[in-house]
């Protein structure tokens, strides 16, 4: 089955729905703590499924559906590319391999809860995915300069973001809801202009 639109020079497609199925399930098993650093590198930089602003395009509207953003991106990419089965072994590869890992832990957590060596891997574990996530934001910020706010709108606007959740703890629903809603006021007007 071939994509639904045509393929951009320099990319390819998933060979089949089993290397669909294998390429979620790859990036779920690498991406403890946080799938989306290692999502960017394999599906735009290795396999070159897609190009860095496909990806962004569909990351932004993955954060905007319910469900976690990776598994919103796979769903997307299976669909591009197979349809509903397609979304299917995406969806499937992306929480198979961490639904098991996290059922097999959840068994195991009454025993080694108390152990330092646990605990402090799993802090050390948060302080590398903190990190894969800001190498992400750096690595994707290059795609603002398309963007029609501008990279200075973008910045202020992830900096209000911050201030308003991090430092005032205002709820992070009322603060994208309101943000976001500037954000796409101020785009619309920038692209019907």
């Amino acid at each position: 089955m071939q994509p639904a639109e045509p393929l951009a020079p320099g990319l390819s497609a998933p060979a089949s729905l089993v290397d669909l199925f294998n390429a979620f399930s790859g990036l779920a098993l690498q991406g403890f703590g946080g799938v989306l650093p290692v999502a960017q590198r394999e599906l735009v930089e290795r396999l070159r499924w897609v190009s860095g602003e496909q990806f962004l395009e569909m990351l932004s509207v993955g954060q905007v559906l319910p469900g976690p953003n990776v598994v919103n991106l796979a769903l997307m990419i299976g669909d591009r590319f197979y349809g509903t089965r397609g979304a299917v072994a995406a969806v499937a590869g992306i929480t198979l391999a961490p639904t098991v890992v996290v059922l097999l832990l959840a068994a195991l957590a009454a025993h080694w809860r108390d152990e330092p060596a646990v605990n402090g891997a799993l802090r050390g574990m948060g302080a590398a995915a903190a990190g894969l996530v800001l190498a992400t934001a750096i690595r994707l910020g290059g795609g603002l300069r398309r963007n029609p706010l501008g990279v200075g709108v973008c910045a202020t606007l992830t900096v209000l973001t911050a201030v308003a959740v991090g430092v005032l703890r205002w709820p992070l629903v009322w603060v994208v809801l309101a943000l976001g809603s500037v954000a796409v006021v101020l785009a619309w007007r920038r692209v019907s202009a």
